[in-house]
């Protein structure tokens, strides 16, 4: 018995869309990293982009547990002496809810070309309207 190694060319592709609406953020992002990766499939290949095109929904509706929305902070520094920023996730989920959830699957996403070619399968939209309705997108119910 040979090992199966998927091919790019082979690869099959559906489309799912999921509800973000009171689902919590971490275990979200993992479920759907997941699908981007194909891991969900019996012909994952680690070298190989297997998975499926992916839209959330309502992303302005997710929550974020216990103290977080004002203890958890989103760090970046300009490069400059006293450049550091914090901002509190629940601002950012206030303002950016989509930018919020794209990093936060990212983050779980391989860090190379292919994570970065995985990320675009991601489409987030902050409420229940998207423009993929030819695609003809699944429901997708999450075990969380």
């Amino acid at each position: 018995m040979k090992t199966f190694m998927a091919k790019p060319e082979e690869v099959t592709r559906k489309w799912y869309i999921v509800d973000a609406e009171g689902q919590t953020l971490g275990r979200l992002a993992s479920s759907v990293a997941a699908i981007l990766r194909g891991k969900n499939k019996p012909t994952f290949t680690p070298g190989v982009d297997t998975g499926d095109h992916v839209i959330i929904i309502n992303a302005s509706k997710i929550e974020l547990t216990g103290n977080k929305l004002e203890q958890k902070m989103k760090y970046s520094h300009s490069g400059y002496p006293g450049g550091l920023r914090a901002v509190p996730y629940g601002e950012l989920l206030r303002k950016f809810p989509e930018r919020t959830l794209r990093d936060s699957i990212a983050g779980m996403l391989p860090h190379n070309t292919l994570g970065r070619q995985m990320i675009k399968k991601l489409k987030v939209y902050r409420g229940s309207e998207h423009p993929h309705e030819a695609q003809k997108p699944e429901p997708l119910k999450l075990e969380l």
